[in-house]
């Protein structure tokens, strides 16, 4: 097939819905553009075949014996490209969602609301991937990821979801006050960390503590360092947003906070996909941000 001699794709959706409908108006607001637009991409046709396809007949456009021919080769063309779109929309829309996230945000955040989705939709299954590093969305099949930083990721849509600044935490009664003014007046205290980020360290760092002069405990998540903290082994530092239940609940004390940060918890999307699925559930977990 020699691509050269083929009409732009524009000009024939143009012509097979002028034809279809029998009217350059019915076609424009078919596809949304104007009567103008549809009248130039049918006379272009026809100077490209040099070949008159449509005739007015009364108020209507009817075609011509090589537009008809046209009309109906373009119509089951294009029938079969919805056909074909369909089906893979379909099969995409039946398998489950595929959601990335940080095994700490999963295990504090989402998953004490992930029965509320389930409640809404309840035709949707969501696969929940836990995972620490970087995943390349179309390679590993993820429809959503939810990552924990500063944004500026390439080659995806980003949204931030959450403010997710640093709190220190520490059980009821493990150090003597219920907050301090400073977290340097905490220097000397065994520090409960996630060890697969350095994000802790560079936020005590900046706060006057020198963590290598510091008793540092690292875990392998967010979640054992919280648990570490609730035990009472020492002051862990976390996203707010892991540790806001807990606070409530009374079960860890914020010793001190971050007021102003600019990491968060972001959504992660693959740009030109469309998916009715994940566009409901991105829309809810933009809801559950809001009302947390």
């Amino acid at each position: 097939m020699d691509w050269r001699n083929v009409p732009s794709l524009t000009a024939l959706r143009a012509f097979e819905a002028a034809a279809r409908l029998g009217s350059f108006s019915a076609a424009a607001r078919d596809l949304n553009v104007t009567h103008a637009a549809v009248a130039q991409n049918v006379r272009a046709l026809e100077a490209h075949f040099d070949t008159i396809l449509m005739e007015r007949q009364g108020r209507s456009m009817v075609t011509t014996a090589e537009g008809h021919r046209l009309a109906m080769a373009l119509a089951e063309a294009f029938g079969l490209i919805g056909s074909a779109t369909d089906d893979l929309l379909d099969k995409a829309a039946q398998r489950p969602l595929r959601i990335a996230v940080t095994p700490s945000f999963a295990a504090n955040w989402l998953m004490p609301r992930i029965g509320g989705f389930w409640a809404e939709h309840p035709d949707l299954d969501v696969e929940i991937i836990p995972g620490v590093g970087l995943v390349d969305l179309r390679a590993d099949g993820i429809d959503v990821a939810i990552r924990y930083g500063r944004g500026g990721w390439t080659g995806v849509e980003s949204l931030a979801l959450i403010p997710a600044g640093h709190v220190a935490v520490a059980a009821p009664g493990h150090v003597p006050v219920d907050t301090v003014r400073d977290l340097s007046e905490l220097r000397g205290t065994t520090w409960l960390m996630d060890g697969q980020t350095s994000e802790e360290r560079l936020w005590v760092a900046t706060h006057g503590i020198d963590p290598d002069q510091e008793r540092i405990k690292t875990f392998a998540t967010a979640q054992l360092s919280r648990e570490a903290a609730r035990a009472g082994l020492g002051v862990a530092i976390l996203p707010a947003p892991l540790v806001e239940d807990e606070i409530r609940a009374g079960r860890l004390r914020a010793l001190f906070r971050e007021t102003d940060s600019a990491v968060a918890y972001h959504v992660l999307t693959r740009p030109g996909v469309v998916s009715a699925a994940r566009d409901a559930f991105v829309h809810w977990l933009q809801r559950q941000a809001r009302a947390a």
